[in-house]
């Protein structure tokens, strides 16, 4: 089954309706049920280390961390073997052997409630561990392979906040069974198995999803095809940093989510109940966040979300060593006397800021991802970020262990999160520079216009394409990169280049500077070599072939660049589709400004006419084969998309 790249909103209203839909709606339950066991196993076992056991060599403050850690190392062993099982196994198959796997853990840790063994618990723990490792690849290989560009962001949004609910009423369940006098330990063996008896039921209902690399000889060597895996990953620049931007999300939320139990009884004074609180005030954040990343990107895949969850995130982790440290001691609260508190509800709402804006940081992430990795390759490319993943929480649980023993508080390791997760941010943001640009396109094209793109169905998902566009402002290429799902290369008078910050941001976006060929030759032949390089890369190229801003606001004559620069593709073999588009009510507009200077009319010269929110737009046509372009004709389509 093939993705829906043409899926159009009238036929997916939203991304709720996939849940009406067999390709989704039984993965989408299947992997939601696993997330709850896990928790619900994970959580109750916590809580019975942390209130009801007194475990000698392990003590409350540190079982988060511990269970945490031996949860997280079967990622760092067994992600190889499984990234490249899932490439190799039809994925169906491969489902459902997980979730037979998680019925047989699942007994034993019955077993192990129900006599209260704790070693075999931690064992348990490794196992569900491995059972997550060997899931991971696989449901991230899925979605891609069965949804449309469009609905990918959609899509990897209902299962992260499905899994958050997952999360969440995994914990809220587990923490409450387990508190039930005498039974307590019983229930949550019955509910551990019956979690994995109802996933292995809906698994069945899962669509086949043919194997995308049948041939692969299996290296069962976990650590020569660990290295292997971090290397392909390695090949992407763009996707391996973005791998690490995800580990560090991981990173980030382990601290949060290893330390609830503690902070609930060692800083809020609360007792299981205000524990389990503060898991669903977390999980609804992750929920909401990860939801409102559609609607935010207008359903493409918008990595301009990116910063603007970093932000959220430092902020609020700052916030909450704020509002949590210094609260007067008291006896141990239960729920109700603990939200009667006005001081706790700003605890709260940072827990649900924060993770809100974690869920818009790494949404779009892991669309990337998908969207920018080798099929054949993709389950491996998500083994190699689960592997980083684990690295990642286990020096997280390392690093928190360290600071409280080392005499940290709660919130001054919630602090230090928060500055750390800035300094990273900012780096990752200045390493990959296309994160930054798409968040001041996302920020321009709903902060300072409105924005409203039609036909962007056309603007190809994969393959090189050039992207012909009239020239109204200094901020059209920004426009254009807020309406693509793809990076955009841009050939740019040189001139634009001296214009404040905007001249920063092009360079940044590795623009190509073109001078005209009378003014110097050189310079003109190398930005047409450059384009073609593009183009030979399968990338996407913008180009306006007024070869400059209008003067007037009417479409100039076009030049005959675009000719030369289909010819040279023709000569390399490639038949390069060109893509008419119009930015329309633009001109005299914030950034366009018609000025009389010496009887002439020009643009810019003092850029704030109407104020913000002036409605512009984007129409886009069906591609054009290079034998039907001609300056002439794709002016008159161009000009015809204007009318529209």
């Amino acid at each position: 089954m093939g993705p829906d790249n043409g899926a159009s909103p009238h036929e997916h209203p939203n991304q709720f309706a996939l849940l009406r839909q067999r390709r989704f709606a039984p993965f989408f339950w299947t992997q939601f049920s696993g997330a709850a066991n896990d928790n619900l196993f994970k959580f109750a076992f916590t809580v019975m280390v942390t209130y009801q056991l007194q475990v000698n060599w392990l003590p409350p403050a540190m079982a988060g961390l511990v269970i945490g850690a031996l949860f997280i190392l079967p990622f760092l062993l067994f992600s190889a073997t499984s990234g490249q099982l899932s490439d190799k196994v039809e994925k169906t198959t491969m489902i459902r052997f997980v979730k037979n796997l998680e019925i047989v853990i699942m007994l034993i840790a019955a077993y192990g409630f129900l006599t209260g063994t704790v070693a075999v618990l931690l064992l348990c723990t490794f196992l569900m561990g491995l059972h997550s490792t060997l899931f991971g690849p696989v449901k991230f290989a899925y979605l891609p392979q069965v949804l449309g560009e469009r609905e990918l962001t959609g899509g990897n949004g209902m299962v992260e906040m499905g899994t958050f609910v997952a999360i969440l009423l995994g914990n809220v369940v587990g923490g409450l069974i387990v508190a039930i006098p005498e039974t307590g330990h019983r229930d949550v063996a019955i509910a551990c198995v019956l979690a994995a008896v109802i996933g292995r039921a809906v698994s069945q209902f899962i669509p086949r999803a043919p194997a995308t690399d049948p041939g692969l000889v299996i290296n069962w060597n976990p650590f020569t095809e660990t290295w292997r895996n971090l290397k392909l990953a390695h090949d992407n620049i763009v996707v391996f940093r973005s791998l690490l931007g995800i580990s560090w999300m991981w990173f980030f939320g382990a601290v949060f989510l290893s330390q609830f139990p503690a902070l609930a009884k060692g800083v809020l004074h609360g007792d299981e109940h205000v524990a389990s609180l503060l898991l669903v005030v977390f999980s609804i954040g992750i929920g909401i966040g990860s939801l409102m990343c559609e609607m935010l990107s207008r359903r493409h895949v918008e990595i301009g979300l990116v910063p603007l969850g970093a932000i959220g995130m430092s902020v609020f982790s700052i916030d909450l060593y704020f509002s949590s440290r210094g609260l007067p001691p008291s006896d141990l609260l239960t729920l109700a006397d603990f939200v009667a508190r006005p001081a706790h509800w700003r605890v709260m709402a940072d827990l649900l800021l924060l993770s809100l804006f974690a869920g818009l940081y790494s949404v779009p992430m892991y669309a990337l991802i998908q969207l920018r990795s080798q099929p054949t390759h993709r389950a491996r490319i998500i083994a190699a970020n689960n592997i980083l993943n684990a690295l990642f929480m286990i020096a997280s649980s390392l690093i928190a262990g360290a600071l409280l023993t080392a005499g940290f508080t709660i919130p001054e390791i919630f602090l230090v999160t928060g500055v750390a997760n800035a300094v990273v941010s900012f780096y990752i943001f200045l390493v990959v520079p296309e994160y930054l640009l798409r968040f001041v396109a996302w920020a321009l094209s709903r902060f300072v216009y409105r924005y409203q793109v039609r036909g962007d169905e056309h603007i190809p998902v994969q393959g090189a394409a050039v992207l012909a566009c009239n020239h109204v402002s200094y901020v059209d290429a920004v426009l254009l990169m807020a309406a693509s799902p793809r990076p955009i290369r841009f050939l740019m008078d040189h001139r634009i280049f001296r214009v404040p910050v905007l001249g920063w941001l092009f360079k940044l976006a590795k623009a190509i500077p073109v001078a005209p060929r009378s003014e110097d030759p050189a310079a003109y032949e190398a930005a047409f070599e450059a384009a073609a390089q593009v183009l030979r890369e399968g990338d996407l190229l913008g180009i306006f072939p007024e070869g400059g801003i209008t003067r007037d606001g009417a479409l100039q004559p076009f030049k005959g660049g675009i000719v030369k620069l289909l010819e040279r593709a023709q000569a390399d073999g490639l038949a390069v589709p060109v893509i008419p588009m119009a930015l329309t009510n633009l001109w005299g507009s914030f950034f366009s400004r018609i000025e009389q200077v010496n009887g002439e009319r020009v643009a810019m010269v003092r850029p704030f006419r109407r104020g913000l929110f002036s409605r512009v737009g984007l129409n886009v046509g069906p591609p054009l084969m290079p034998d039907q372009v001609q300056p002439d004709a794709l002016r008159a389509r161009i000009e015809g998309l204007l009318a529209s």
